[in-house]
């Protein structure tokens, strides 16, 4: 930790307002999975439509990441993220207040845009101030805060809907999202330290070199398929196939969707935990979340296979807890490359991520919708499985990448 910082400051200066602009992104990002009944029945969404719908996050988020890696290198995270809030702040309004397909859209890509810097302004605040070894610690840490958001996104959104309706959520999160914007603002401190005087030219030269290295495209293939397998359907998809497939009423898919959130919670604790005392003893964290992928994989094959009644939580719960594994690699990337580049590399990969998110998203949607309804908005095991299986196989061709260039690798070095 940079001495000057106390632990006072610690918390309530830097953790806390990064955690909770992270927790209502997350919140943003995963609420829809409860809330599809509720969109498919007042708008008549098709199954293609609600992807769209809930995909277009990811794509206005995913369009933001370069752009944003040269603020955030060049200018202070607080200002970037700040303002980008009250644009999330605004979508959120306007999707509270759409009567459209499109305005759901509009309302929803903009609230991605706005919340693009909550992750990786936190990840570029921390660069600034604690030592490179701490990063995996303090990362998950602010990951769980998302999980958190998530957890909110489940059996409490379902709770509120007793209260006000889907609108009535929205409401409330524009308002979260402003004020989030105002402490950002006000108690996050600017550091002292004197940035390099690169021109735009020097950094879009630093762009172009991270996309070029071989150690950046060792990682990128893995870890965005990962992610973008986990995030699609855990933000949408996992609520529907708990009923569909699974069998499980509104409150009993809400109930699960919680487990999956705070086991999702327990697995960036303890994978940020994991990552750094294992690193004292010489593990790697990048071989740590390539294992942890690779189990996360396993258990996607078996939610395609279809676990008994019994074992429906305990798989769901693996999912969101191995899910998590590949935000590992954001600390690698960090500790990688030099400190001036830190918002460039972390927006580079969160690029690719989130391009990922949404085709895979749409896609699931779209795969899903080939096959006829088997009731009001209801899809066939075969729809589920071609649609999970696809996005595995994808995840399956990028980890035999990982360990045929990681091995390269280490045979050059030797």
């Amino acid at each position: 930790m940079d001495p000057s910082l106390t632990r006072r400051h610690l918390f309530l200066s830097i953790l806390f307002p990064f955690a909770l602009g992270y927790y209502l992104s997350y919140l943003a990002r995963v609420v829809n999975a409860v809330l599809a009944p509720d969109l498919v029945a007042e708008l008549s969404l098709g199954a293609d439509t609600l992807g769209l719908l809930t995909a277009s996050y990811f794509f206005t988020f995913a369009a933001a990441q370069l752009p944003l890696g040269i603020l955030l290198d060049r200018y202070s995270p607080r200002r970037i993220e700040s303002l980008l809030l009250l644009v999330a702040a605004a979508g959120a309004l306007l999707f509270a207040l759409g009567d459209s397909a499109w305005d759901l859209i509009i309302g929803r890509g903009l609230i991605g845009l706005g919340v693009s810097a909550c992750l990786m302004a936190a990840f570029k605040t921390f660069t600034l101030w604690f030592k490179p070894e701490k990063l995996p610690l303090l990362n998950g840490i602010i990951l769980a805060s998302g999980g958190v958001g998530a957890i909110t996104a489940t059996a409490p959104v379902q709770a509120a809907l007793s209260l006000t309706d889907w609108r009535g959520v929205f409401l409330l999160l524009a308002g979260l999202l402003l004020l989030s914007s105002v402490i950002i603002f006000v108690l996050v401190p600017d550091h002292t330290e004197e940035r390099p005087q690169e021109t735009l030219r020097a950094q879009l030269r630093g762009i172009r070199a991270i996309f070029a290295d071989r150690f950046f495209w060792m990682i990128a293939p893995l870890t965005m398929l990962s992610q973008a397998s986990f995030i699609s359907i855990q933000s949408l998809w996992a609520g529907p196939w708990l009923q569909d497939i699974g069998g499980l009423e509104r409150t009993a898919m809400a109930d699960t969707l919680l487990l999956v959130a705070t086991a999702m919670v327990a697995g960036f604790l303890a994978m940020g935990t994991l990552a750094e005392r294992l690193a004292r003893i010489g593990v790697r964290p990048i071989l740590l979340s390539a294992a942890g992928m690779l189990t996360f994989q396993c258990i996607q094959l078996l939610i395609i296979l279809g676990p008994a009644a019994a074992w429906l939580s305990p798989v769901w719960i693996g999912f969101g807890f191995f899910g998590t594994t590949g935000i590992v690699q954001y600390a690698v990337l960090s500790q990688h490359y030099p400190r001036h580049l830190a918002g460039r590399v972390n927006t580079a990969m969160n690029l690719l991520v989130f391009v990922s998110i949404f085709v895979l998203q749409y896609a699931i949607g779209a795969i899903i919708n080939l096959w006829p309804q088997v009731g009001p908005g209801q899809y066939p095991a075969v729809a589920y499985q071609t649609a999970f299986g696809f996005a595995l196989l994808l995840q399956a061709g990028a980890f035999s990448w990982f360990v045929r260039e990681y091995r390269r690798g280490r045979a050059i070095a030797s």
